[in-house]
């Protein structure tokens, strides 16, 4: 990968190349979320945790084998937001900072939009590759983590669990797994790396590894131990690709 290349070179001459730059464009997942309580002045509220979140955890997992390199990276995550509202979005909060490389992740919210929305994934993540593509942006997109296969005894307040019936039905009946499926298709044709995680998730779901205690939120936010995952996959994809 070009970023590999580009962290090495400022590894060994750091006062002369540029600072390399990651922006990280996706959803509450990459926006840093984890559990969901219910709030004081809303009915619920969200916990952040920007030291756990991946791609946090991942630059200091790249500073450890480059360690003259400092590396800028950009939390681009919005909570609730879709492939559309990132292609929306994207010269404002990825393309003004004229990254080296975009890590995208989009999916958990889209597909509870059903499969009727599908159209919208596809298109709005083909803006995001053409236009990153016109700027000569390296590109990743990131397969997301599986939501809940259950509804949770511990969830208790009535709009969790209306969520968590909401993303348990498109996990169960295969509309989650269309959209993934969508996405993969794109990137072969686009020639967009992809860093499958998602198939890590179903590898351990179908090894009867319960899958649903590994989201902090008991639906669709991994726990800070499970964003390792993500980190640990992109770095072994920057570090060791022969790409």
């Amino acid at each position: 990968m070009h970023i590999k290349e580009i962290l090495t070179e400022k590894n060994t001459d750091y006062s002369s190349n540029s600072i390399p730059t990651i922006v990280f464009l996706g959803d509450s997942v990459t926006h840093g979320c984890f559990e969901v309580i219910e709030g004081n002045n809303k009915p619920l509220e969200v916990i952040c945790d920007f030291e756990a979140v991946y791609h946090n955890q991942l630059k200091k997992l790249l500073n450890m084998v480059f360690p003259f390199t400092p590396i800028n990276t950009i939390n681009a995550g919005i909570s609730g937001d879709t492939a559309a509202g990132g292609l929306q979005r994207l010269d404002r909060d990825v393309l003004s900072f004229n990254p080296h490389l975009v890590v995208i992740c989009y999916g958990l919210n889209d597909s509870n939009r059903g499969r009727e929305k599908l159209h919208e994934y596809r298109d709005s993540l083909l803006g995001i590759f053409s236009k990153l593509k016109a700027n000569n942006t390296e590109i990743v997109f990131m397969t997301p983590n599986m939501k809940n296969t259950y509804i949770s005894p511990l969830i208790k307040n009535p709009l969790l669990r209306e969520m968590a019936r909401i993303n348990m039905e498109t996990q169960l009946d295969g509309t989650f797994n269309e959209y993934i499926n969508c996405v993969k298709e794109i990137c072969r044709k686009e020639e967009v790396t992809i860093c499958d995680c998602y198939s890590k998730w179903q590898k351990m779901y179908r090894d009867n590894i319960d899958t649903t205690i590994l989201l902090s939120n008991l639906i669709n936010h991994p726990t800070r131990e499970m964003h390792k995952l993500f980190a640990w996959s992109l770095f072994e994809l920057i570090v060791f690709s022969d790409k």
